[in-house]
């Protein structure tokens, strides 16, 4: 039984010894020539082979701040913002507006969700604001998130701006 084809052993030929997949043969093994010997040579050149194919970079993400849990920044207030009212907190001197809602409506119909508006914001390197948990409270109870939703992100209008016109004008 041979593992590697003719067509695919290095030289072309079906009696070359340089095919290191092929076993060994009949005669080989009278002549004395150990199989095990084979198998070690055979793992000792995939081990070096595989040993500069598995060095991989560590690739690290920045993630995004939470915004801190303070009477301040936790004060809502209702903005007009192209027209709409939306809900926006005053976060570190930074007003910043409910990404979620603002989704909803201007985002909505253009993309294909919250994940693509995440991948986008990455690609653009917005770094948005992670709710803090009373701010996810306040969100929910006036209607500007869904019930179940437990975490949401807020971002400057300026940025909804750039993802905004990223939007409309790609493709």
């Amino acid at each position: 039984m041979r593992i590697m084809s003719q067509e695919h052993s290095p030289t072309g030929d079906s009696n070359s010894s340089t095919s290191v997949l092929s076993p060994p043969s009949r005669n080989s093994i009278i002549q004395g020539k150990s199989y095990e010997h084979e198998h070690d040579r055979r793992a000792s050149i995939c081990s070096q082979h595989s040993s500069y194919s598995m060095k991989f970079e560590k690739t690290t993400y920045e993630s995004a701040p939470v915004a801190r849990n303070t009477p301040e920044n936790n004060q809502v207030r209702i903005i007009d913002y192209r027209g709409t009212k939306l809900t926006a907190f005053n976060v570190d001197g930074r007003e910043l507006i409910c990404l979620p809602q603002a989704f909803d409506f201007y985002l909505k119909n253009l993309v294909g969700g919250l994940h693509t508006v995440y991948t986008k914001l990455k690609r653009l390197e917005i770094i948005p604001v992670v709710c803090n948990v009373e701010q996810v409270r306040i969100l929910r109870g006036l209607g500007a998130i869904q019930p179940g939703v437990n975490r949401c992100k807020l971002l400057a209008p300026s940025e909804f701006d750039i993802l905004y016109d990223d939007c409309t004008n790609s493709g």
